[in-house]
């Protein structure tokens, strides 16, 4: 059975719509006005091997927060819907990934607690990038952080973020997007040894 998961937030701020399959090839398909926030997204996809499918718009003449954060909510709400009570899955995963300069490393655990600590020693200075619609604009580093603690609430999981060294803000947040890849595919794959049995000495998530 497909474990796909799908959510529309339409709030005030931002309308987000995003359909996340868990078991697919890699591919990213989602209308985003984000030059440097595309290409985070479609490094997770490819990276975890999912397929993410959907459209972005927020109020980018206000901030950029709004719509990263609210984004980083609607996928991780796919991901609780895609795994339903987790049964039979690992549960938990662990990758470094090293990104030329930088060494990053990323720990997960779907136990249905949200806490997330992230330490990715980001200068906070913007990034130039060009959109899709091809004009230039910037992405704002500080809302790194406030995509990934968007993620642990909607999906509910343990996530801890370090870069264990670096220069490059570039290279530190991309290798974090792909080390928490894959380790969240490590914890969301099947474990055939599980026997579909819930991953939790409680019996439930």
């Amino acid at each position: 059975m497909a474990r796909i998961g799908n959510v529309e937030r339409i709030t005030g701020e931002t309308k987000i719509k995003l359909e996340l399959n868990l078991d697919g090839s890699g591919k990213c398909s989602v209308k985003n006005p984000i030059g440097f926030f595309d290409h985070m997204l479609k490094s997770f996809c490819k990276h975890g091997m999912f397929d993410l499918t959907g459209e972005l718009a927020g109020d980018l003449e206000v901030d950029q927060h709004h719509l990263i954060e609210d984004t980083g909510i609607v996928l991780g709400q796919c991901f609780a819907k895609a795994l339903g009570n987790c049964a039979g899955i690992f549960r938990s995963g662990f990758f470094i990934y090293p990104m030329d300069e930088s060494l990053l490393q990323a720990s997960v655990d779907f136990g249905g607690r949200p806490f997330c600590f992230i330490d990715s020693k980001l200068t906070n200075i913007p990034l130039v990038s060009m959109g899709q619609d091809g004009k230039e604009s910037s992405f704002q580093t500080d809302c790194f952080e406030d995509f990934w603690q968007g993620f642990v609430n909607g999906a509910k999981c343990n996530l801890h973020l370090d870069t264990i060294r670096g220069r490059s803000d570039h290279h530190k947040m991309e290798g974090l997007f792909k080390a928490a890849a894959r380790a969240i595919r490590q914890a969301v794959e099947i474990d055939a040894r599980r026997n579909g049995e819930i991953p939790s000495t409680k019996g439930v998530i």
